[in-house]
């Protein structure tokens, strides 16, 4: 990934800032990140200038996990593992998006959009899935892409609340989305 270390440090602690404190002026989230607000309003300039850096670097480490399963050519449960694994190592860019999400904020189906294509990618794979006996074929692959993408989402909500212990999250996750709350027989 093109940004060093600290900056992911930094942006993840300001992704969290505006999710703890979604009001929070300039001010607060430098200091909830660790930097001045000279720094912070050296870099972003303005809060939103500030949304639209994380929602682009957010979308860009996306791709970076899409890209690092293989979802083209790796065995379709080891490349969801891999999806669940990368996007629980960017928890807090996935609450940030959660929390910044409305129906209109995302350009999911706008061509050149990168969410566009990040959803793409994933009902390519869930279907390539499908189609190899991976995944259940009674629910379309765009379906399958947006379950994935909730019960993530839900589990790092879950984890930012005490409810679920981050160490068993991504155990969790894939069972859930393999085998669903049926009991299973060992």
């Amino acid at each position: 990934m093109s940004i060093a270390n600290t900056d992911e440090k930094l942006l993840k602690a300001l992704a969290t800032g505006l999710v703890v404190r979604p009001r929070a002026t300039l001010k607060e989230l430098a200091e909830a990140a660790g930097v001045s607000k000279a720094t912070l309003h050296r870099l972003y300039g303005t809060r939103d200038n500030l949304v639209d850096m994380l929602m682009c670097h957010t979308s860009k480490v996306m791709a970076q996990i899409i890209e690092e399963a293989d979802l083209q050519t790796a065995e379709p449960v080891v490349a969801l593992r891999m999806l669940i694994d990368g996007h629980l190592a960017h928890r807090e860019l996935m609450l940030f998006l959660m929390f910044m999400y409305r129906p209109d904020s995302l350009d999911w189906v706008e061509e050149g959009s990168p969410w566009k294509s990040l959803v793409d990618a994933l009902d390519a794979f869930f279907l390539r899935g499908q189609q190899l006996g991976a995944f259940r074929v009674d629910v379309g692959a765009p379906v399958l892409t947006d379950l994935l993408g909730a019960l993530i989402w839900g589990m790092v909500d879950s984890e930012r609340l005490g409810r679920a212990a981050p160490a068993r999250s991504a155990t969790v996750l894939e069972q859930m989305f393999l085998y669903g709350a049926t009991p299973r027989v060992v």
